[in-house]
């Protein structure tokens, strides 16, 4: 049985997630048949690119893509914020986002664990909605409790 939740929450009129890299609990064809059925617009992936090469699923973005799903890139490390590489990647995938959301649909953020950098990103997304930041958080770690692991990504996330 796979261990990968997608923890969700309503935001702008959509729903936005976050979740573990599909496969992390070695159930990767179930995850990704789990997220399919989920029907996301959309999926941003915050793992940096050598860190997302040794999960040896390197093409997850072909693979959603191939379900019919957008997908988008975001390379953060571990237990980091976004540098200046990241944030043009940043500005789109938030742009695309928020309006997937705002049409009422589904968006899915994911790093390694589904805490940190996806929480961050969620939290960035819901203050650039136009929520409070600190009930923003509140309502995020209501659904994921580890979401957001550093003061640079509470930095980041709030700086919207």
């Amino acid at each position: 049985m796979s261990g990968f939740i997608i923890h969700a929450l309503p935001v702008a009129g959509g729903i936005l997630a976050v979740a573990p890299m599909p496969g992390r609990g070695g159930h990767y064809t179930e995850d990704m048949a789990h997220l399919h059925d989920w029907r996301p617009a959309l999926v941003i992936t915050m793992l940096s690119s050598p860190e997302l090469r040794a999960t040896g699923h390197h093409d997850i973005g072909a693979q959603l893509q191939d379900m019919g799903t957008r997908w988008m890139h975001v390379p953060v490390l571990d237990m980091d914020a976004p540098g200046p590489a990241a944030e043009e990647a940043w500005h789109q995938a938030s742009h695309a986002a928020l309006s997937a959301l705002q049409g009422k649909g589904r968006v899915l953020i994911h790093c390694m664990g589904g805490c940190g950098r996806s929480g961050m990103a969620a939290l960035r997304l819901m203050v650039e909605a136009g929520e409070a930041p600190d009930k923003a958080l509140e309502r995020l770690r209501a659904v994921r409790p580890c979401a957001v692991e550093t003061p640079e990504q509470l930095d980041w996330a709030t700086k919207a």
